[in-house]
């Protein structure tokens, strides 16, 4: 028995097994090698090489990689093994970016979905959220209009808050981005730049996949960010290049306006007047001008974009550089955008320490026409076409118009341009402690620097106060925030189960400044001139202060400069005379500079039983400084549990994937709280310049009062899903039901009387709804090794409600002749957010007045006292997608198509 005992030892005895793991393009670093039913493995290196000991000589070795086929090897006694992986597609692209961390499809517990540059929607893309438009199931995004660069409405399952605009939290490579608008608006009152997309600095072609993020046991990672959702974006790496790569693309498109009204022309017009009793001769310059086609344009836009990768061995690296210019269909509005991006990673001390480096720079310069929806009642450049004298000449001199905007005169003689240069930075440093254990340190940058100058030219006609004198606006906002992550990651395979845990650290500062400045009375017409003028007076102002102060001016009732301090104590009309040359009449400056804070700690286990059983806990404790010492801690837990059924033997083989998905949890919300709202705060009252260039003097004024119970609002989330694929998922799709509950709604409210504070922001009693249902499949028509054909569908319904409020609150501003005051939507339970409560229009009178429906009964119909609700409300209740690919060799074709139904849009032209 012992010499037999010895002879098995013998024969089994344990050896080192050492090799290297590569793919057709070469070394594979990064590669798992374990030898089966054990613990025992370890990665390749940056060259693919591996070690193992006490390897057993009939063990099998367990080869993997994401995006490759599992190989099981036998050793057979052998002491080097080397492996060649063939990739998988399939595999890549079920991997999914998750908060700090990753995972596959097949192995969320979460409602997650990944689209990869693969599946991108293609065509001319001019900002990033484009990419995936129509791509996700219960995903509705949209621009809020048509002007190049404008802002974006990104909604994912309803909306949740009352404030803001419900946009998800976007986090590029690992850095959370700041709420709000990084480029300054600026409005000389006839029109102004309108909010911009906050991913205007990214280039669509670095991007490499974009995950979303739905449920609460997804997004309670990122805690109180992660209400409305959070969208992760990964740009492109250098790995896969080995040798080196060098691409260059490029792009043009042609756009035309898609629709016009159906306006009067000459002969029209002039049959009018005489038609209602005018004198046809008094109005006839002559001219047949249809000011549509004056105002718009068909226009040619452009992208190029030039990269360099390279996969060399112990690291890789990604440089780039892209330019790209869209012009806008109405005259005077563009984007023009500069992007450059370094991404690197390299491998230090045997390959246990990890730096990676991803930077993008970039400068975005806006124009815009005179296009505002509160311009007042002779609207703006496009109002003013639409209502234009037809036999008027096309012509910038022309000043014969009475009363009117003359639309030649307004577009030539007025300018806004914007310019944002923006700098994000991402630096992390991994160590492997052990092949268990790994820590990593993340630290963020994020600065955007944007000023606007917005001017009218003194030769404008019909602008009281502009004509002869001139007058103009200088906005400048800058953004600046930095990052501190530290994690602590945790992974051990111990054969039937595995145990995924991390815990980890963060904090974020974001502070807000700038500067609010106007002037009247130039000495130029000279639009760039002015716009130089006006910077130079307002910067070189600023340069001649000491101190900290919130407001300087002067104006021709001044003999100096005036200085409004707020510390260290108030002083209101300091007067420190002049040492600048003025190069304006009169001047008005604005400053602000206000901090937040936000400090987290977070943890989440990730188990898996029998490869079979999923199961995710979460839990993150955000603290914020824009709540009071009592409440400035939130706790956002969450749960999940994943069962992949198909692994259970139900099904047959021509199951691949079915997997039921059971999530709850708690995310918070701060977004639309703003600064230092929770504490009583004055500061000093708006400043206007008068037509005779007079600046009156102010005083201070209530811009928060005290809410020390003031806390964070929070929703609570239901997620039950199925994911399904069959024939190895050349047929996939999913379903999921949700609800969730926003509850502790943040609202800024009249006080009760007699309160003499102008608001009161609180945590009203009120609570919104959303509930839905989600469905989406794919299916592969085409699968050959020259040509596919496939094609994605999904479609999602949602149903938001607001609930539990006793009162009501008018909200939806409009503008235009005879609406002073009015509102078009109404907050009130019963009601979808942003439902639409207006008075109904019924036609006009004799005298060319409006004639709106009497609903109280009092006989007469008013815009105001006789509002209602009408139409549907203004959140989609269907929103679906549909994509088409078709490949064949070298040549690729695809269409995609979205859609909303079930809402209502208010048009302020009509």
């Amino acid at each position: 028995m012992l010499v037999g005992a010895i002879l098995s030892f013998g024969l089994v005895k344990a050896q080192d097994v050492s090799g290297t793991v590569s793919d057709a393009n070469g070394p594979l670093p990064g590669a798992s090698v374990v030898v089966q039913g054990t613990t025992n493995g370890t990665q390749t290196d940056f060259d693919g090489n591996y070690s193992l000991s006490n390897v057993g000589s009939n063990a099998v070795l367990v080869v993997s990689y994401i995006g490759y086929k599992t190989q099981q090897i036998a050793v057979n006694g052998r002491s080097t093994i080397n492996v060649v992986l063939e990739e998988d597609a399939q595999a890549l692209d079920e991997v999914v970016i998750i908060g700090y961390g990753t995972t596959t499809v097949k192995d969320a517990t979460g409602s997650v979905t990944a689209v990869t540059a693969e599946d991108f929607n293609g065509g001319v893309i001019a900002s990033p959220e484009q990419l995936i438009q129509g791509k996700t199931a219960g995903v509705n995004i949209q621009a809020t209009s048509g002007e190049p660069g404008a802002g974006i409405q990104v909604n994912i399952r309803g909306s949740n808050s009352v404030r803001g605009e419900n946009n998800p939290l976007f986090v590029v490579d690992g850095v959370p981005l700041p709420g709000g608008n990084t480029a300054p608006g600026g409005d000389t009152g006839n029109g102004g730049s309108s909010v911009r997309n906050p991913l205007n600095f990214l280039n669509p072609a670095d991007i490499e996949s974009i995950s979303v993020l739905k449920d609460a046991s997804a997004t309670a990672i990122y805690g109180s960010r992660g209400a409305n959702g959070v969208i992760i974006i990964t740009t492109k790496s250098g790995k896969g290049a080995t040798g080196g790569k060098l691409e260059f693309g490029t792009s043009l498109s042609i756009s035309t306006p898609a629709n016009e009204y159906d306006l009067l022309n000459r002969e029209e017009f002039l049959a009018a007047v005489t038609q209602y009793g005018g004198n046809a001769s008094a109005v006839d310059f002559g001219n047949d001008t249809n000011w549509q086609d004056f105002l718009t344009r068909t226009v040619a836009s452009q992208n190029q974009n030039l990269s360099y990768s390279n996969n060399y061995g112990k690291g890789n690296l990604r440089l780039t550089f892209g330019y790209g210019k869209q012009f806008g269909v109405v005259e005077k509005t563009s984007l023009e955008r500069i992007t450059g991006r370094v991404n690197w990673t390299h491998r230090f001390l045997d390959d246990k320490l990890t730096l990676g480096l991803q930077s993008t720079l970039s400068r975005v310069n806006d124009e815009t026409a005179p296009l505002s929806g509160g311009a007042g009642f002779r609207g703006d450049i496009l109002g003013a076409g639409y209502s234009a004298n037809p036999t008027w000449p096309a012509s910038p001199t022309f000043t014969d118009g009475g009363t009117q905007i003359l639309p030649a005169n307004f577009l030539a003689f007025s300018q806004n341009q914007t310019n944002t240069n923006r700098i994000l930075v991402n630096g992390s440093i991994d160590y492997k402690f052990t092949p268990e254990l790994s820590g990593k340190i993340n630290l963020g940058y994020d600065k955007s620097e944007g000023s606007n100058t917005s001017v009218l030219s003194g030769d404008l006609e019909n602008f009281t106060g502009i004509e002869n004198q001139g007058f103009g606006t200088y906005n400048t906002l800058n953004r600046e925030n930095h990052l501190l992550e530290a994690t602590l990651n945790y992974r051990k395979d111990f054969g039937n189960s595995s145990i995924d845990a991390l815990v980890g650290y963060s904090f974020q500062d974001f502070n807000v400044s700038g500067r609010n400045a106007a002037a009247r009375g130039f000495a130029s017409t000279d639009l760039n001139r002015m716009g130089s003028e006006l910077r130079e007076t307002v910067n070189n102002a600023g340069a001649t202060i000491d101190g900290s102060y919130q407001q300087y001016f002067y104006g021709v009732n001044t003999s100096g400069l005036i200085v409004n301090r707020l510390q260290p104590t108030v002083v209101a009309g300091d007067n420190i005379g002049f040492g600048f040359a003025k190069l304006v009449r009169a001047m008005t400056a604005d400053t602000f500079d206000n901090t937040d804070e936000l400090q987290s700690f977070f943890a989440r286990i990730n188990y898996t039983l029998n490869n079979k059983y999923l199961f995710t806990g979460t839990v993150r404790a955000d603290g914020s400084s824009r709540f009071g010492p009592e409440n400035q801690y939130g706790y956002f837990p969450s749960g999940a549990f994943a069962w992949k059924l198909n692994e259970e033997g139900f099904f047959g083989d021509n199951v691949s994937t079915f997997k039921l998905r059971l999530s709850g949890g708690i995310t918070g919300n701060q977004d639309g709280l703003g600064y230092g709202n929770f504490v009583a705060r004055q500061r000093f009252g708006g400043l206007g310049i008068q037509n005779d260039y007079v600046v009156n003097q102010n005083g201070l004024a209530i811009v928060a009062t005290d809410v020390p119970d003031l806390k964070w609002e929070e929703t609570l989330n239901f997620n039950v899903g199925l994911d399904f694929g069959f024939n190895s998922d050349r047929l996939s799709g999913s379903v999921d039901v949700y609800r969730s509950e926003t509850t502790d709604v943040l609202l800024r409210t009249p006080p009760a009387a007699p309160a003499v504070d102008p608001f009161q922001f609180g945590n009203v009693d009120a609570s919104i709804l959303n509930q839905g249902i989600e469905f989406a499949i794919a299916y592969d028509f085409v699968q050959t090794q020259n040509t596919t054909f496939s094609a994605a569908f999904n479609i999602a319904y949602n149903e938001n409600e607001v609930q539990d409020f006793a009162s009501a609150i008018n909200t939806g501003e409009i503008n235009g002749q005879g609406l002073s005051g009015a509102f078009a939507q109404r907050f009130e339970a019963g009601r979808s957010l942003f439902s639409y409560y207006m008075a109904i229009f019924e036609g006009f009178d004799s005298n060319g007045f409006p004639i709106y429906r009497d609903v109280d009964g009092n006989g007469t119909g008013d815009p105001i006292g006789d509002q209602t609700f009408v139409g549907e409300d203004a959140l989609p209740d269907i929103t679906s997608g549909l994509s088409l690919n078709f490949r064949s060799g070298n040549w690729d074709a695809s269409a995609y198509f979205s859609g909303q139904f079930g809402f209502s849009v208010y048009n302020n032209t009509a």
